[in-house]
């Protein structure tokens, strides 16, 4: 689920939260990184238990409707309970391996706050994309799968009041949830009819490596920060250090620990992968200004024997 580049990210924002808090504890830091990397996951799950959460209410509300208690407008449709019969939804509600993997996290952040699922069922209810389906009479599985994307990436993804909801929720969520939802749409537009239960439950980390490489970038950035400074000043004579952006000085220092200390990355993939995060987190030039240092830096470890590298490397 996690890439390499999103790891990179995590220990960038480590490293940027001791900067800001002047805390050195690096057990504080290595704890902050596990957690930020767990909750990663956490934000995936409670993405999924929207949608069963909108599915859940859309059950009420048409068992309501039925009773003359209200009218929703579903008389309109042929079928009123199309989307309570939506195979991707049910195949979500009724997962057993979800569903126990929820209640274990004590994930009920929506019954809790279930103004959240009144708002964005609304929101789908009077949807375009929503009365589209409902009168459409085939339905099949690929159909039903197609109206979930939408709903996902028109109305739940972008609303910004789920956005605010995560945002206070905690704080690493902000640059999680771009990733989290880019993953969940993957998700969903390839799953089956007849998926495995565990499909919906994929791993967070590739395998154990990356959780050493997290730690390994984190702990040799911190311990050789002295160092990694002084490489950069080297490089950037007519530059005081304190006019260096703070991003900007700890993507130079992780990459040169990087070029540095993992022989199996190839010195191209890491100059590339700090260039773009550079574009996404730091200012417009940053990246120039970066790959300038990186550039003649490679330069000079290569000519002093420096870069070990081995191997094809981990993206």
């Amino acid at each position: 689920m996690l890439t390499r580049r999103h790891i990179r990210v995590k220990v960038m924002q480590c490293i940027y939260a001791l900067i800001q808090s002047k805390d050195d504890s690096l057990e504080k830091q290595e704890k902050f990184l596990k957690v930020s990397i767990k909750n990663t996951y956490t934000l995936y799950l409670l993405c999924l238990s929207l949608l069963m959460e909108i599915h859940q209410r859309a059950s009420e509300q048409l068992t309501l409707s039925s009773k003359k208690y209200l009218d929703d407008g579903s008389e309109l449709y042929p079928n009123k309970d199309k989307f309570i019969q939506n195979r991707l939804l049910l195949q979500l509600r009724e997962n057993h391996l979800l569903k126990e993997e929820l209640s274990n996290r004590k994930l009920d952040n929506w019954y809790l706050n279930d103004e959240y699922v009144k708002l964005l069922y609304k929101a789908i209810v009077e949807s375009d994309i929503y009365k589209e389906y409902m009168l459409e009479p085939t339905s099949n599985y690929n159909l039903d799968k197609d109206l979930v994307v939408q709903l996902f990436k028109e109305i739940i993804a972008p609303n910004e009041k789920i956005y605010d909801y995560f945002e206070d929720d905690t704080l690493t969520w902000v640059d999680d949830i771009p990733i989290v939802n880019t993953f969940l749409l993957k998700q969903l537009k390839k799953s089956k009819e007849d998926q495995d239960a565990s499909y919906f439950l994929p791993k967070l980390l590739k395998d154990t490596d990356d959780m050493v490489f997290a730690n390994t970038l984190l702990t040799k950035t911190l311990l050789n920060n002295d160092k990694l400074e002084k490489e950069i000043e080297g490089k950037t004579p007519n530059w005081d250090k304190d006019r260096i952006a703070d991003v900007d000085s700890i993507l130079l220092k992780m990459a040169i620990c990087e070029l540095l200390n993992f022989s199996s990355i190839p010195e191209r993939v890491t100059i590339n992968e700090y260039l773009e995060i550079a574009k996404e987190y730091s200012t417009p030039k940053s990246s120039i200004f970066i790959n300038g240092i990186l550039d003649k830096l490679t330069k000079e470890y290569r000519a002093e024997g420096k870069l070990n590298k081995i191997g094809r490397g981990l993206l």
